[in-house]
């Protein structure tokens, strides 16, 4: 089963430095029907102002990826990491027992968006830790170039972080006549997320912040994209 989520369906927050979009109940978003899908809690496509950011804060016991899509992000944290995340770059941090950290965008005149990405650990109270790696156009050119996933599936990936999670992110960009198939487990679940251009996934048209929801699925075929970048997550049910 397939279930698509139009872009316009997301929450909404403008305040004023910061424009995000919430695919999940996230803040003063609250949306019952939307808390989460499997072991994915967030996404929030986030524009930042620049000279502006998210001031030091806390987190525990999230697996949290930033995916940068323009600018530049900085970040800061309290494991004394001090790190700028350009696109093509995938962050994670793992909140873990306890971490504070804070989110910058430094570029002069220029705005930075990313996507804010939150999954659901499958071991609590580890100690923090973080991790970056550059993913070039080249692995993700009309196929999907695996991202981030558990340490076992990380070994075989080089461009991919490893989380402490049931789940795997996979990335991809396509146009044209490039296709890729990934085969699904019917009893898990997968989440696609159509970060810009357009998208038919197993048929179904997707346009830019439009998600598909699928269940008891056996397979996923990504074809007649149109300058598309898209993320596909494979969760535990």
């Amino acid at each position: 089963m397939l279930t698509l989520r139009k872009s316009s369906e997301r929450g909404y927050a403008d305040h004023g430095w910061l424009k995000s979009f919430h695919s999940f109940s996230f803040a003063n978003y609250f949306d019952p029907a939307h808390m989460g899908f499997g072991n994915l809690r967030v996404i929030n496509e986030d524009r930042i102002d620049p000279g502006t950011g998210f001031g030091t804060h806390g987190h525990r016991d999230m697996e949290i990826i930033s995916y940068v899509l323009s600018g530049n992000l900085a970040h800061q944290d309290s494991m004394g990491n001090v790190k700028g995340i350009p696109p093509g770059d995938v962050q994670r941090m793992s909140a873990g027992s306890g971490v504070r950290h804070s989110e910058f965008n430094h570029a002069e005149g220029e705005q930075t968006h990313f996507l804010q990405i939150w999954i659901e650990p499958n071991v609590m109270g580890i100690d923090p830790g973080y991790e970056q790696k550059t993913v070039p156009e080249s692995v993700k050119r009309g196929q999907l170039a695996l991202v981030a996933a558990p340490a076992a599936d990380v070994q075989s990936a080089p461009f991919a972080v490893q989380i402490h999670a049931d789940a795997r992110l996979f990335a991809g960009l396509f146009t044209g006549s490039e296709t890729a198939q990934l085969a699904l487990n019917p009893a898990r679940k997968a989440y696609v997320f159509l970060v810009r251009g357009s998208l038919q996934v197993n048929g179904q048209l997707l346009s830019a912040g439009d998600a598909a929801l699928l269940q008891s699925e056996s397979a996923l075929t990504l074809s007649q994209g149109e300058n598309a970048e898209v993320l596909v997550f494979d969760l535990s049910a």
